[in-house]
């Protein structure tokens, strides 16, 4: 009798612990070998603040994952009070984890464009100076010439009168930003549309792009 007691406390224990992560996730929790693993690559983007490309990417369906930080710079693990004030040489810039399966790199290439005034060589929008440059951080030969066929296709669209100051360079040491960098939109969202308002980042990409669709 204590055997079989002990199995069904068991259970129950099991039961409950199943049911409460059903319901925080609203799905079964994964199980080795469960399912087919599915194939991811990385990209890096420097867009001006990484708050609002960090955004932009987590719409994009396929990606699997973003983080802010810091990359093309001379120091190793900068603050962001040292990168902002200059002298690091680092880009603020987010890595987007993909699943190749349902998007392509030729798609976050889109999405990155359609995010940036392309034209503008000496940051975005409201954020002015060199860590908040526009760029194309290539992970390989194969990035690297799409991102050099998109930026020429872009050039030569007709769309800008102005030269597309964006560069493509080859992905150097990438550092997350601090914590509360991170899903800072949606962490902080009345202080972050505030922000972008003020920045005038979405009238902006409307005005060169247009609506989205």
């Amino acid at each position: 009798m204590r055997t079989t007691g002990f199995v069904v406390l068991l259970l129950s224990t099991v039961g409950l612990a199943l049911a409460a992560i059903l319901d925080r996730t609203g799905r079964e929790p994964a199980t080795a070998g469960a399912g087919t693993a599915r194939d991811t690559a990385e990209a890096t983007f420097a867009g001006g603040c990484f708050w609002c490309v960090e955004e932009a990417f987590d719409a994009v369906p396929g990606v699997v994952s973003t983080t802010s930080g810091y990359t093309g710079g001379r120091t190793a693990d900068p603050s962001y009070q040292e990168v902002s004030a200059g002298g690091t040489g680092h880009a603020e810039a987010v890595r987007v984890v993909y699943d190749t399966g349902v998007t392509t790199y030729a798609k976050l290439l889109d999405a990155f464009w359609r995010n940036i005034d392309p034209t503008d060589g000496g940051g975005q929008f409201c954020d002015r100076g060199d860590s908040y440059r526009s760029a194309i951080f290539t992970h390989g030969e194969e990035q690297r010439r799409l991102a050099e066929a998109s930026k020429q296709a872009l050039a030569a669209s007709g769309r800008f009168d102005e030269p597309i100051a964006t560069a493509v360079v080859s992905a150097e040491p990438f550092y997350p930003a601090e914590a509360y960098h991170q899903d800072y939109y949606r962490k902080n969202s009345v202080r972050y549309k505030l922000y972008k308002w003020n920045c005038r980042r979405a009238q902006r990409l409307e005005q060169i792009w247009g609506e989205k669709p």
